[in-house]
């Protein structure tokens, strides 16, 4: 599979996430060409804080390859991580991210900050942005505007 069709994979997520009502953000893990970790945001549905797409993609690759090291691993979300998702990805040491768009509110990634560079971390990601970044921004455009909407 080719980058675009793992990011077309996160955005089936999102799509799910959004069926639920969900703002709807997806991710995938690739490790080796095969997708081993998938989630979408389910924090209404939980009500838990950390359910971020990101966090449930990483627990689900963990638990393929039996290790919370995921170092030869590449996360495709459609949208930028945010402080929290950029810390498990740090920690369990992913080796390259892909985003689509950017989030001007929370974005560590690059937007507001950077932590997956910041060589004073004892592991730096590869970055990506704007990955399909226009098919991801819209379906989260779309969420919104329907939100706003009721």
């Amino acid at each position: 599979m080719k980058r675009e069709e793992f990011m077309q994979a996160a955005l089936a997520e999102a799509k799910k996430a959004q069926a639920l009502g969900e703002v709807p953000i997806g991710c995938v893990i690739v490790h080796q060409g095969q997708i081993i970790g998938r989630g979408h945001n389910l924090r209404e549905t939980t009500q838990q804080a950390e359910k971020h797409a990101e966090m449930i993609a990483i627990a689900q690759a963990n638990q393929v390859l039996d290790s919370w090291r995921l170092p030869e691993a590449e996360l495709y979300v459609t949208l930028e991580p945010c402080p929290m998702c950029s810390g498990a990805i740090i920690n369990s040491r992913i080796a390259k991210v892909y985003y689509g768009a950017a989030d001007e509110k929370a974005g560590t990634a690059g937007t507001l900050m950077n932590l997956l560079t910041d060589p004073r971390f004892n592991h730096q990601v590869k970055v990506q942005k704007g990955l399909l970044q226009a098919e991801c921004a819209q379906i989260l455009s779309d969420f919104f505007a329907n939100l706003r909407k009721k």
